[in-house]
């Protein structure tokens, strides 16, 4: 094989919004191509005119875009109509195909000219990169139909002509396009088109073992990118449904999955996307970002999802991330109130509640506030590590509960928070101390 001849394509059609297994299918066809140094391009399959709509394939480019898999060419299949018109009148002049006048599906009573190939009525033998030697007797096809018109070519017959033109090398798609390969091979034979490699992945199942839907189950890109995950960790996740890197390691960058992808480990089984999984690779890569950007790209989705930004976002952004798998999490934290610690004025904390898990009376936990404060007065440097090291001993020395109970409750005004030591090294010497000495006024 020549790497400077492989062009890989994916052609979706705009009839909705983009599967993930569309995602995944593209991602293959590009890390194929540009490990052998190649083409890759995106086809729009506009072909049915009922269910297209302009809104789905602006959200196609947007899909891609996000994702990261930019195409190295663009374009509609509805541009190459007069091309489609073009070779089915010659396939009908040299008699490879034929109109036939045939009744109206809906309608016995009307008739309607199609255009069918004349079928030899062969065996079909093809090689899959992923499932070896494949073989179909066409002879059940009889002499099926490629345009509902001389006009209006459908699906099978559009799709090879634009795969002839382009030179595509390497037809790489789900198996629920298998059985449309001895079709489409007969079509290129009649046109004679060179025949392009074949390679069918295997489908992406639900947890029940059926094929993941848009319509059962959350399948969409959209559906995740509003969730606030992030689009290299669908690419991480997406390339290991179906296909074994070897070893242990699970995260991958783009790069690597381009230098580290072969077929012979591709499965032939149904992968299950088990989205649990897919928050832990969403985390890990949340944990990847450097925290100004984690913090940016966490504004920004806020920002698109119509919430309001914290001033404090940056100072939370460590324990944000540790807690949340994805920004709608993160946001959905902040919106929630668990972060409000942080705003300037927070409620005082009432005495029966900065009591109520301290086990001790009022007068103990007086005396022990008051140390905490001479405790962290002139410590140095104020860390949530450190804090905890001035504190700890004095608080294990007088029971943990009268010591470390009123003073989360001071520092956060709330029953349930962060430990004291995360909210002081969250806050700062001053807030600490100015919240410390309010609650002691309390009692």
């Amino acid at each position: 094989m020549n790497p400077e001849k492989v062009i890989t394509r994916i052609a979706p059609s705009p009839t909705g919004q983009m599967h993930i297994g569309t995602v995944r299918t593209a991602l293959f066809n590009y890390i194929f191509a540009k490990q052998n140094k190649g083409t890759y391009f995106v086809r729009i399959e506009d072909t049915d005119r009922e269910r297209n709509k302009e809104e789905w394939v602006d959200a196609i480019w947007n899909d891609f875009e996000w994702c990261g898999l930019k195409p190295d060419a663009k374009y509609r299949q509805s541009e190459h109509i007069e091309r489609h018109k073009e070779l089915l009148q010659k396939l009908v002049a040299e008699d490879k195909a034929y109109i036939s006048r045939e009744p109206k599906k809906d309608d016995p009573t009307e008739e309607v000219e199609v255009v069918r190939l004349r079928n030899p009525n062969t065996t079909i033998t093809f090689t899959d990169l992923i499932r070896g030697e494949v073989s179909f007797d066409t002879t059940e096809h009889g002499d099926f139909v490629i345009a509902r018109s001389i006009d209006d070519p459908l699906y099978h017959f559009a799709v090879v002509v634009d795969d002839g033109d382009s030179c595509v090398t390497h037809v790489l798609r789900a198996e629920e396009h298998i059985s449309n390969t001895p079709r489409q091979i007969l079509i290129l034979e009649a046109l004679g088109y060179t025949r392009p490699t074949y390679a069918h992945f295997p489908l992406i199942l639900a947890p029940d073992r059926t094929k993941l839907s848009k319509r059962k189950h959350a399948a969409s890109v959209e559906q995740y990118r509003t969730q606030g995950f992030l689009p290299e960790a669908m690419i991480n996740y997406l390339a290991l449904l179906g296909w074994n890197p070897g070893g242990e390691r699970e995260i991958f960058s783009l790069d690597e999955l381009i230098k580290l992808f072969s077929f012979e480990r591709m499965h032939k089984a149904g992968a299950v996307f088990d989205i649990e999984k897919f928050r832990w690779f969403n985390h890990e890569y949340l944990k990847l970002l450097p925290m100004q950007e984690f913090v940016d790209r966490l504004s920004l989705f806020m920002t698109e999802r119509g919430d309001t930004v914290p001033p404090y976002l940056p100072q939370i952004g460590v324990e944000l991330r540790n807690r949340a798998q994805t920004f709608g999490e993160a946001a959905d934290y902040l919106k929630g109130g668990e972060f409000s610690f942080m705003e300037d004025t927070i409620p005082a904390p009432t005495g029966e509640l900065l009591l109520q898990g301290a086990k001790a009376d009022a007068a103990a936990v007086k005396t022990n506030l008051t140390k905490v404060v001479e405790l962290l007065l002139e410590h140095e440097p104020f860390t949530a590590e450190s804090v905890k090291e001035a504190i700890f001993p004095y608080a294990t020395e007088q029971g943990r509960a009268s010591v470390l109970w009123p003073m989360r409750v001071a520092l956060s005004g709330k029953e349930k928070s962060p430990d004291p030591f995360t909210l002081a090294g969250l806050l700062g010497r001053k807030k600490t101390l100015e919240r410390i000495e309010k609650a002691l006024r309390m009692l």
